[in-house]
């Protein structure tokens, strides 16, 4: 996106584009093209350097792939406009241009106007908004944090002036959703191998109000569900092993594995270990079995868990950590909710130095993109835990 001049602008399910909406007295809608030349002068009194020119502008009011919006008074004066840009065959959008006429200073309407570009693109099924923004403009950054939005990464040389474009993202779906969705309880994992008893523990949490949400649970959790890996560090936890302490809760726990036991031997490559993993793994299934617990042998289809939540069930997803940070690590989830697109997610871990707990709360998955998240291993090892309240 442009730096704007120093005038007071700060720089730069599936349901129909609105054409039209109000914030604090202040319209946006669709731009059209008999708005040309308006948009061509407020971007003249807004830029000194890289402007779009008035071709550029009669290509995106013909384009499909945009959201291009003006910001009126109701005297249909106008203040701004924005234009977010969609790349065809992603979930991606970027926000191209912002500017605000310096006659509007102090309205508020750069915050308004992004805001409804984020609703009018999250109309357009994408996932998260990306931006440039001048390194130096400090004002425009805060905004943009205040908004939600996080740095990544930084283009060196990008303006015309030859100054460096900080590189900003916001994942609009799940803004959205954490206003919009139903309040599902979230908790932080207290230690790097607890993702497991963390997961059980905020489903456990939506089903009865009164599960205490503490480090005692959740190691208690862990003791009981936890695997014994043997490789390096703590074990995780076994797919039966949590549906065996959400059973001793009171709760119906059901699991589907996509393969028989032993789930994790292929990595641990001392025998005598192997074989002790094996015997942790079989006790597991023999005390599912003297408790009734189901399991199956076969991988849970997303349609499954979508009837699971419409019934009022809860779920726990095995999902590998590639997708997110790069590392091939099984770590356990909860699925919050589903809808036309997407998956949403709640995830216990947190990394402090890139993410607050808010980040970690309905994230949002693409239903296309959710079969290879939810596999873990040469194995491609798909394992779900279902619960729900005894009747």
């Amino acid at each position: 996106m442009r730096a704007l001049s120093s005038s007071g602008q700060v720089e730069g399910q599936a349901v129909q584009p609105m054409s039209e909406s109000e914030t604090n007295g202040l319209v946006f809608r669709q731009a059209q093209s008999k708005d040309l030349t308006a948009l061509v002068e407020l971007e003249g009194r807004c830029f000194n350097t890289d402007r779009l020119s008035k071709r550029q502008f009669q290509h995106w009011l013909k384009a499909s792939n945009k959201v291009l919006l003006v910001a009126e008074n109701h005297q249909g004066n106008m203040l701004g406009y924005g234009l977010v840009i969609m790349r065809k065959g992603t979930r991606l959008a970027r926000l191209y241009s912002l500017a605000v006429d310096s006659a509007a200073r102090g309205m508020g309407v750069g915050r308004a106007l992004l805001e409804a570009l984020e609703d009018h693109t999250l109309a357009f099924n994408r996932l998260f908004m990306r931006l440039e923004v001048a390194s130096a403009n400090v004002a425009a950054i805060r905004l943009y944090e205040s908004l939600g939005y996080k740095s990544f990464g930084i283009y060196q040389d990008y303006y015309d002036d030859h100054s460096d474009a900080l590189r900003m993202q916001k994942s609009i779906k799940q803004a959205h959703a954490n206003k919009h969705l139903t309040s599902y309880p979230w908790y932080q994992q207290t230690t790097e191998f607890t993702c497991g008893p963390s997961s059980l523990m905020m489903a456990m949490a939506s089903l009865h109000n009164n599960t205490p949400l503490t480090q005692d649970l959740e190691l208690d959790l862990w003791r009981e569900a936890t695997t014994i890996y043997m490789t390096s560090g703590h074990g995780g936890c076994h797919p039966i092993g949590l549906a065996i302490a959400a059973h001793k809760r009171e709760l119906h726990a059901e699991v589907y594995i996509s393969q028989a036991p032993p789930l994790f031997a292929n990595g641990v490559r001392n025998i005598h270990k192997k074989q002790i993993l094996e015997v942790v793994e079989q006790q597991f299934v023999n005390k599912a079995e003297q408790a009734g617990i189901p399991i199956h042998y076969q991988a849970c289809e997303l349609t499954q868990i979508e009837q699971a939540l419409a019934d009022g069930g809860r779920v726990l997803i095995l999902i590998s950590t590639y997708q997110f940070d790069g590392k091939k690590v099984p770590h356990w989830v909860t699925v919050t909710a589903v809808d036309a697109e997407c998956i949403y997610l709640h995830d216990p871990d947190v990394d402090p130095e890139k993410e607050s707990p808010l980040d970690c709360q309905h994230i949002p998955i693409a239903k296309q993109d959710f079969l290879k998240l939810s596999c873990y291993g040469k194995t491609r090892l798909r394992s779900t835990v279902i619960l729900r309240k005894l009747e």
